[in-house]
């Protein structure tokens, strides 16, 4: 009786956890209008439908293969050189449009009182990000 009381509380405490997580990701793409801001960065304004059955699709998917522990066995590192590099595409241009729909980078230059120097904090942040990936990738995973 004891074990199911404590599946049953674990299944709920994962369920409600689950919504949560959820509704904050589907609030947040709403509110910021991202998906169509990523399309509008993109020149693929046209094709935003894709762009949200993309980021369904990849929800399924990953939920799916954490809950049933999916494994692939790949032939070698370099096949994932071309899968990587979309992957950074997709998440470095909506990362740039979250920024941009949040004014972040504006806001902080002002506050900072570094307008003449977006470009060189833009640039900065482009290089630091670049950096710690390939440190994280290259170096701190193997």
């Amino acid at each position: 009786m004891a074990d199911a009381l404590v599946n049953l509380f674990v299944a709920i405490l994962g369920l409600s956890g689950g919504l949560a997580v959820g509704s904050g990701t589907v609030a947040l793409l709403i509110v910021f209008d991202l998906i169509p801001r990523l399309a509008q960065l993109a020149s693929a304004y046209k094709s935003s439908l894709w762009f949200e059955t993309a980021v369904i699709c990849g929800s399924l998917y990953w939920t799916l293969a954490d809950f049933f522990g999916w494994r692939t066995m790949l032939p070698g590192q370099w096949t994932l050189v071309l899968p990587g590099l979309f992957d950074g595409l997709f998440v470095g241009m909506l990362a740039a449009a979250l920024t941009e729909v949040m004014n972040v980078l504006p806001i902080l230059a002002k506050r900072l009182h570094l307008q003449k120097y977006t470009v060189g904090l833009v640039m900065a942040m482009v290089i630091g990000k670049t950096a710690g990936s390939l440190f994280d990738w290259l170096w701190f995973q193997w």
